[in-house]
């Protein structure tokens, strides 16, 4: 195992992480834990995550089907929590309906009638978070803000989909003013959703932040972060 991915190299990296989350937090006045902190696992090989999840890391993201689906595998003793955090084709669904326990990627009805199909099939509930593009980046997946709420309404129809808050991106390129603004925007929509009152939705994970922002996600009310190069080094 090489330096990236040795036990106490991802053990120092961890420790750096929490400690960030802590700081920030208390710093917004907010309580530690209640902030989610999401391993993000892609591209990292399944022995690196073991030592992930011995120092007590139960939420992994994953952004590719068939990574999603050799890692569920080889890991399943282990019972982590698997949260697929990028785009999903809808001829991908099978896999992240089967292996999945969150997705936080739903950007589009025909991903939710895909995920539904499977789940049904499968016999499972899957929590979802709506995919928000607040920065308008062409790059981005993602739902515009405008059109969330009528996304949320169509989603909470499909039964075996349990919609549970809003995820987004920010910005690209280091600009704190503007990484706020997506994070206060999403914290914007999150609050017309639940203004409308949609029956089974439950608006309680706002997933913002990553490796390089996490500080200003908390201060704007981030529940879920998700740390990748920050603990397992760079891709």
């Amino acid at each position: 195992m090489n330096d990236r991915g040795s036990a106490d190299t991802v053990a120092d990296r961890l420790a750096v992480v929490r400690r960030r989350i802590t700081r920030a937090s208390r710093a917004a006045g907010r309580d530690p834990s209640e902030i989610r902190m999401l391993a993000v696992s892609k591209t990292v090989p399944a022995e690196v995550v073991e030592s992930a999840l011995d120092l007590g890391c139960r939420d992994l993201g994953e952004s590719r089907a068939q990574e999603l689906t050799v890692k569920a595998e080889a890991l399943a003793e282990r019972g982590p929590r698997w949260v697929f955090i990028g785009p999903v084709q809808t001829n991908k669904a099978r896999e992240v309906a089967r292996y999945a326990h969150e997705v936080q990627s739903l950007d589009r009805v025909e991903l939710a009638d895909a995920l539904q199909r499977r789940l049904d099939q499968a016999g499972r509930i899957l929590d979802v978070l709506v995919q928000v593009n607040t920065s308008a980046e062409a790059s981005k997946s993602g739902v515009a803000p405008d059109a969330a709420l009528d996304l949320v309404r169509e989603v909470a129809r499909r039964d075996r989909l349990r919609v549970r808050g809003l995820m987004t991106i920010g910005t690209r390129g280091g600009d704190e003013a503007e990484t706020r603004r997506c994070f206060r925007e999403l914290v914007r929509v999150r609050e017309l959703v639940r203004d409308a009152v949609i029956d089974g939705v439950v608006l309680d994970e706002l997933s913002m932040g990553m490796s390089g922002d996490l500080e200003l996600a908390i201060a704007e009310g981030s529940t879920t972060v998700r740390v990748g190069s920050a603990l397992f080094g760079a891709r």
